[in-house]
């Protein structure tokens, strides 16, 4: 069967036909497995959770989550995968390969579903919606982080101070508080920063560029996170309170400001 199955695909030969859909299939078991996308049939059982499949070989792909086994190594570094495609990704990082690369801008990516993804950015597409609030998502993962906000599920923890946050990225970047990291670095006058966003908005200082515009009255702004506080000052919200006297600030800065009126006090009772 092996042979003859061979022969017939160096011959093109494709002799078994779906009659719903078509396709054409080099041998019959093949065609049987096929019909089964059709059919709904998934006669491969979890035994652990219930789950069904119309292959085995997702079966066992799928039982690997409650085991925990993870078969397939990287040569080069030794990690472990529960999937051979999973490892085939992790190698493109060592070799730096990207093989799917975006015709809108060039950009390239290690594996499809990236860029996928990262197509999205220029289409506007955003399939993912929140059921609780209905705001939608160019991504999945990004969905799931927002879901947590209606939740309050924190599950990414900080093994350091032990804060808690709702995706992993945050704690990522909350890391750096603690190794002193500062991967962002100003090309024009070699500052290093912890965070993009900081950056972005040191940059404006040698560019000039105030990007973030208050609609309200027009005034502009290096950050964004500026342009909050700004507007604070015309809808009268103040966030920020102090702990001492408990009074209210419309942001940080006139907060940390008016704390050192709290520094003097306690300097002059300290006399």
């Amino acid at each position: 069967m092996a042979l003859e199955t061979h022969r017939r695909r160096h011959a093109e030969e494709r002799s078994y036909h779906c009659d719903i859909c078509g396709k054409s299939f080099f041998v019959v078991g093949y065609l049987n497995r096929h019909k089964r996308i059709h059919s709904g049939v998934k006669p491969y059982h979890c035994e652990i959770c219930g789950t069904s499949f119309l292959r085995n070989s997702h079966l066992e792909r799928h039982v690997r989550i409650h085991t925990g086994e993870k078969p397939f190594q990287c040569e080069i570094c030794g990690k472990n995968f529960a999937r051979s495609s999973h490892v085939k990704i992790h190698v493109r990082t060592h070799t730096g390969e990207k093989p799917f690369h975006c015709e809108t801008c060039g950009k390239a990516f290690i594996e499809n579903s990236s860029l996928k993804s990262h197509i999205r950015v220029h289409t506007g597409e955003k399939p993912f919606h929140c059921e609780i609030c209905g705001t939608a998502f160019s991504q999945n993962s990004t969905l799931k982080g927002h879901e947590r906000i209606h939740t309050g599920e924190k599950p990414y923890r900080c093994e350091i101070c032990g804060n808690s946050f709702s995706d992993k990225s945050t704690l990522k970047v909350h890391k750096r508080i603690h190794t002193g990291e500062k991967p962002f670095q100003c090309e024009i006058c070699g500052v290093s920063f912890s965070y993009k966003s900081t950056l972005n908005g040191h940059k404006a200082m040698h560019t000039g560029v105030t990007p973030y515009q208050c609609e309200i009255c027009g005034k502009s702004f290096c950050k964004n996170t500026t342009l909050k506080s700004h507007k604070n000052l015309h809808t009268g919200k103040r966030p920020y309170q102090c702990e001492i006297c408990r009074k209210f600030f419309s942001s940080n800065s006139s907060l940390i400001n008016h704390k050192r009126s709290h520094a003097g006090e306690h300097e002059a009772t300290s006399l």
